[in-house]
């Protein structure tokens, strides 16, 4: 079938009553072929999430959901923590302009993925870089709108740090059950969506998909060292036992 069909049964279906969940965006949706994003055509309008190389991709509702909240204004400065395939991304630049996104993904590969799909889609000005999430992209700082599409208790400081003084940070808050919650500049929630949603845990480095330390992780490999250091057992302490002896002997 046609993309273009397929994609305005896409939108048709997120602005239906039963779901509900695009009000305002629908000419930004209506405008990114979300199959430029997608090995298989078949899978790219259907509401539902997918996986590529490891990483979560959102279904359409949960994107409108995402950039609903959100609020960009048009030529607003923002930034995506959570690259993915980058379709979020381009929805986003046709809201407030292909100039004024920024993108970043703690994977590699995944950034190359989003490079290039959003290079094909007609998005190359998007500048999507490899860093950690929960440290931002100062470089570019500050943005008007953050949008952190990875659940975590509260909100990274660094992120908040990011806003400018009228900015918006929007982020999954909790563990289970997760719920999008908006924060101001000073770190305070503003708003909080009453409907439930599932995110992945934001990752610190060496926990990305892929990552060598990926059977153990960062936070793991740091405790580990913690115990050991705490708990001296074994050759280590009988050798100082018996060095101190002949120490005292010889005396």
């Amino acid at each position: 079938m046609d993309p273009a069909v397929l994609r305005e049964d896409m939108v048709d279906g997120l602005e239906s009553p039963a779901k509900g969940v695009l009000t305002d965006g629908d000419v930004a949706m209506r405008d990114v072929d979300r199959h430029e994003f997608f090995d298989d055509e078949r899978l790219a309008y259907a509401d539902r999430d997918s996986d590529c190389l490891g990483t979560r991709v959102l279904a359409p509702s949960v994107v409108a959901r995402l950039l609903q909240f959100l609020s960009p204004n048009p030529d607003d400065d923002v930034l995506i923590v959570g690259a993915g395939v980058g379709y979020t991304a381009a929805v986003a630049a046709e809201l407030v302009g292909e100039a004024n996104v920024h993108a970043i993904d703690i994977a590699r590969s995944i950034v190359y993925e989003a490079r290039a799909n959003l290079e094909n889609a007609g998005y190359g000005g998007i500048l999507v870089d490899c860093a950690d999430g929960a440290a931002g992209l100062p470089a570019y700082a500050p943005f008007d709108r953050i949008l952190l599409e990875a659940a975590a208790q509260s909100p990274p400081k660094a992120l908040v740090r990011q806003l400018t003084d009228d900015g918006r940070l929007v982020y999954p808050q909790g563990a289970n059950p997760q719920r999008l919650t908006a924060v101001a500049p000073d770190g305070t929630p503003t708003a909080v969506d009453r409907a439930v949603v599932s995110f992945d845990p934001l990752l610190v480095e060496g926990e990305q998909s892929g990552a060598v330390e990926r059977n153990r992780t960062a936070r793991e490999d740091r405790e580990h060292a913690i115990r050991h250091a705490q708990s001296r057992r074994g050759w280590e302490q009988e050798w100082i036992e018996w060095e101190g002896t002949i120490s005292s002997r010889s005396r």
